[in-house]
């Protein structure tokens, strides 16, 4: 197995002379990765927003919009630039700066404050505030208000829900605060905000909200689809030829979703038991659909191998499927050990059925009843449930009792190598489980299997070596994509069904 160690390389360019090129050529690969501010104006916008080009004195760029709000600009309301993919940066470094920034976007900030954030990370408030200030040019707060005024802009342009609903399920302490934060950084009332939205883009449903998510194209979104349909496990999970609908667990209680991609947008529909629980929520679907990837810097990469253009050429756009809940993809991965993927389902099923508590009536939506069961509940209940070799139910019990106390983290604010370090530290956790869920749990995306039999099926199908140190060699150069190039090995193993690999 290989798992890259390094950060990898930032696409986004980083000199003034690149970024104006880029906002000149109105160029939508770098949207989310940097803003322009226009002093002129007192606007900042996307790279590719459709106005003229201002002139390159009247320029500052900023990497995060919390940034430009600092510094006294607003947001263009022509190109809408809190609406567009977060940036890859986030996802593929490791470092503590891009680490808060996943912790941010789930909300974390709003529930537990600074403090709890920097406990999450290992730090004071103080030099968490001092790296965030000298990385993004603002700190925890702001950055956190920022993830507020898109949260918000999304509900008020695309749901009917009342503006006071959103003030909550966008995370502010009030409807003052959201009225004067969309003043600041939007430069109009929430009212104003809405007034301006496409009545295209609004949908009503009773008891549900739904927002789009934007995706960065090419985005194989019927790909991720497929992966979870093979693997889907009933009443937790349904998948329909359009769609994907489960159950999860969030920080003020369960709720449900249903997922349809469409072109380069994500709907989602969502049931929550507290409206506040709404950014957390976006935040595992954007990690469970990969949308934040750059697929142009992996396809340019991958294809760069001969072997891999073909795969390319057909299946632009390639994604990570990933996983709502660290916990469950442990207990899928375990489960999955040196078995089929249909013998892993049928146990996985099982313990479902057995310890999985029941979805709030308010919630079920069709064929998803219940929720898979927490961690703490596997290791309670789970030697009881289990068949198969006692060795993988104590290793499945012991590293679910790790995860309840804390021993082991697989939230967003874990460094890869640091998971994959302290689940190798866990008796019956190997490279594969590891790897395996490090990819899934945490979007790693420089994992390499090479001793998993469907990659290296994959790897001879496409004439690349099988032998796993051969593998490394041949491939390094597509680093540190190759959880990507992965991908493509598994389908290539078994076209029609994503991969035989003993996962789920």
């Amino acid at each position: 197995m290989a798992i890259g160690g390094h950060i990898g390389v930032m696409t986004a360019p980083t000199d003034f002379a690149s970024r104006y090129a880029a906002v000149s050529g109105r160029d939508a690969r770098f949207d989310g990765q940097f803003v322009t501010a226009v002093r002129s104006t007192g606007i900042y916008c996307r790279p590719s927003c459709p106005a003229r080009t201002p002139k390159p004195g009247n320029c500052t760029f900023f990497v995060t919009s919390a940034a430009a709000h600092a510094a006294g600009y607003r947001a263009c309301r022509r190109c809408l630039p809190e609406a567009t993919p977060g940036s890859p940066a986030w996802n593929l470094r490791q470092d503590v700066a891009a680490r808060a920034m996943r912790l941010i976007s789930t909300g974390l900030v709003d529930r537990e404050g600074v403090p709890g954030l920097a406990a999450r990370l290992g730090y004071s408030s103080r030099q968490l505030g001092r790296i965030l200030v000298d990385e993004f040019g603002a700190g925890p707060l702001a950055l956190a208000r920022a993830q507020r005024a898109q949260t918000a802009r999304h509900l008020l342009v695309s749901t009917l829900m009342p503006t006071t609903d959103v003030a909550h399920a966008a995370g502010f302490a009030s409807v003052r605060q959201f009225n004067d934060t969309c003043k600041e950084i939007y430069g109009a009332t929430p009212t104003q905000l809405r007034s301006h939205a496409r009545r295209s883009e609004r949908t009503a449903e009773p008891g549900a909200l739904t927002v789009r998510l934007r995706a960065r194209e090419p985005f194989d979104g019927d790909g991720v689809l497929t992966w979870l349909r093979q693997r889907a496990i009933d009443g937790v999970e349904r998948v329909s030829a359009h769609g994907y609908s489960r159950s999860l667990r969030l920080a003020r209680g369960p709720a449900t979703v249903d997922l349809r991609p469409d072109g380069a947008y994500v709907a989602v529909t969502a049931r929550l038991t507290d409206l506040a629980d709404l950014p957390e929520l976006l935040a595992r679907v954007r990690r469970l659909m990969d949308l934040d990837a750059d697929p142009v810097a992996i396809d340019e990469a991958l294809a760069a191998l001969p072997a891999m253009r073909a795969c390319v050429a057909a299946v632009p756009g390639i994604r990570i499927p990933g996983a709502v809940d660290g916990g469950e993809m442990l207990v899928r991965a375990i489960l999955g050990q040196q078995v089929s993927v249909a013998a892993a389902r049928i146990a996985v099923q099982r313990l479902v059925d057995a310890v999985g508590d029941r979805v709030p009536e308010a919630l079920a939506v069709d064929g998803v009843t219940r929720l898979f069961p927490t961690s703490a509940t596997v290791a309670d209940a789970g030697a009881g449930v289990l068949s198969g070799p006692r060795a993988r139910q104590a290793a499945l019990v012991g590293a679910c009792a790790a995860l309840a106390d804390g021993t082991v983290r697989l939230d967003p604010g874990v460094a890869v190598a640091d998971a994959a370090s302290a689940l190798e530290s866990l008796r019956g956790i190997g490279p594969w489980t590891a790897g395996y869920v490090t990819l899934r749990a945490l979007g790693a995306t420089d994992v390499l299997l090479t001793g998993d039999v469907a990659v290296r099926t994959g790897a001879r199908a496409l004439g690349l070596p099988d032998a796993p140190r051969d593998l490394v060699a041949a491939t390094a150069s597509a680093a540190p994509w190759r959880s990507y190039l992965m991908m493509h090995l598994w389908r290539a193993a078994s076209p029609t069904s994503g991969g035989h690999h003993a996962d789920l």
